[in-house]
């Protein structure tokens, strides 16, 4: 949609940079959705598992488990890597989200979390939260995970002239739709805007945060990285 073109371009930007690095093997997609991200992430993992419940506003043509972000149906350790993009906000236990998310991961996976800071309500009236990175760090360090990196996409200006689009098109009706002036004024104001962002990025007004996590390896699987750390110092 021409309203959301900047915010969406930033997170595939960042989404395909972290899945390069981090995405590998057996993804699960937690509130998958319709999978917008398939095809940009498709290179770094051998399979994408689309988790969502009955009732997902999105439909279920995309589902490949039905569950809950609570109840994912695998045992424990069954994925490499996870992806969860603009869902915590809509879930009313997201601590409970993310131990879940934790138990599917096998020791040593990553996870990749989208969340949003400064944003509207949306998809009302499951909207029940908005999260800084203070209490991101807190929730994830909480549930057992380690931080690699929680990433602001944005300063001040995108945040606002995202959300000036966003209520422009409450004006999109009657002659002004048919001739596409909100849409084009609005492409307008993205890139006025995502312009201004490049010269002065103030993170603290971030539209949304991008969080990877890693589950820790095993106590195991630690030992033997001593083990080897050590072989290696004495050789």
């Amino acid at each position: 949609s021409p309203k959301n073109i900047l915010v969406q371009w930033i997170v595939q930007r960042n989404l395909v940079a972290f899945a390069d690095t981090h995405f590998s093997g057996r993804l699960v997609d937690i509130g998958c959705g319709v999978k917008p991200y398939r095809d940009l992430i498709r290179p770094y993992v051998s399979e994408h598992i689309g988790v969502d419940h009955e009732g997902s506003f999105h439909g279920k043509d995309n589902v490949d488990l039905f569950g809950t972000a609570y109840a994912i149906p695998v045992p424990d350790d069954a994925f490499d890597s996870a992806l969860c993009t603009a869902v915590l906000e809509h879930l009313e236990e997201p601590e409970l989200a993310l131990r879940e998310c934790h138990r599917v991961l096998k020791p040593g996976g990553i996870a990749l979390y989208s969340v949003p800071f400064i944003w509207h309500l949306h998809e009302e009236p499951r909207d029940f939260y908005r999260f800084s990175k203070y209490g991101l760090r807190y929730l994830f360090e909480k549930t057992g995970f380690d931080i690699v990196e929680i990433k602001a996409l944005s300063g001040f200006w995108v945040t606002f002239g995202q959300l000036l689009v966003y209520n422009l098109y409450r004006l999109n009706r009657g002659p002004l739709r048919w001739l596409r002036i909100i849409d084009c004024l609005g492409l307008l104001v993205q890139g006025v805007f995502y312009s201004l962002d490049q010269v002065d990025r103030t993170e603290q007004w971030t539209w949304m945060y991008m969080v990877v996590v890693r589950k820790p390896k095993s106590s195991l699987d630690d030992h033997a990285d001593q083990n080897k750390a050590a072989s290696r110092d004495g050789a």
